[in-house]
């Protein structure tokens, strides 16, 4: 079966987690429809009680692209990334799904070399990296840069997961192996994306990467403080002991 029939018969359901996203989230939705015109695809957005209004931007966008297309599946509180994942999950039709922020600190314009690259190699898992040729970051001072480039570098020294970027959090997943690893994950907050990985690598399954340029939110905080910090570090000592 060639590569565009392939594609013709796959969906991909791409999971947004949100929380006051209220001014990225029409762009994001708009970028994603944009990039994907030919690919069969759904868009879960993940809401944790966004006080901004989120909620209500979706359901507007919804009235444009069609309820079928855009999937409002809220939660009361802020309950984390990872269950936040699981809960998109049960409302995927895909037999892929995709995870990104809202932010738009994952360019939707990657898409289609993440789909490109599943197809020609059949792998499990397609994940975006900053720590690649082609791939970069733009918006952070060097302190940020830093101290992401030597987590990754610490997490790679101990670990050994087999790819470039430990934390980042655009990836594609075959649904069935994003079942399976999610099942055996613990972490909370941006320590899940790790795990996941390293669960990933252990359990044998085909990664692949595609070079990305991460780019500084533009509206809105970021949710990274020192408190990451620290459960950054608690989580790679749990996996250096449980892995």
């Amino acid at each position: 079966m060639d590569a565009q029939h392939k594609k013709e018969k796959n969906k991909y359901s791409i999971i947004v987690p949100t929380y006051n996203e209220r001014l990225n989230i029409g762009l994001i939705v708009y970028l994603i429809f944009k990039h994907l015109k030919d690919v069969d695809f759904e868009i879960i957005v993940v809401d944790d009680g966004s006080p901004d209004g989120t909620q209500d931007i979706v359901k507007q966008l919804q009235q444009v692209y069609g309820e079928d297309r855009i999937l409002l599946r809220p939660r009361p509180r802020k309950l984390g990334l990872g269950t936040a994942y699981i809960h998109g999950m049960k409302h995927a039709s895909g037999n892929f799904v995709v995870i990104m922020d809202a932010d738009l600190s994952h360019h939707p314009k990657y898409l289609p070399s993440f789909v490109k690259k599943q197809l020609e190699t059949g792998a499990d898992i397609v994940t975006g990296t900053r720590y690649v040729k082609g791939g970069g970051v733009h918006g952070w001072n060097l302190m940020r840069k830093l101290t992401s480039r030597g987590a990754n570098v610490l997490a790679q020294t101990l670990l050994w997961p087999g790819v470039s970027d430990l934390t980042g959090s655009f990836r594609l997943y075959k649904k069935s192996v994003l079942e399976d690893i999610i099942s055996f994950c613990v972490s909370k907050g941006y320590v899940f994306q790790m795990e996941m990985i390293v669960r990933a690598s252990r359990k044998g399954y085909h990664i692949e990467e595609v070079p990305i340029t991460f780019v500084d939110r533009i509206f809105g905080s970021s949710k990274l403080g020192g408190s990451e910090i620290v459960e950054y570090l608690k989580g790679l000592a749990y996996l250096l002991v449980t892995t």
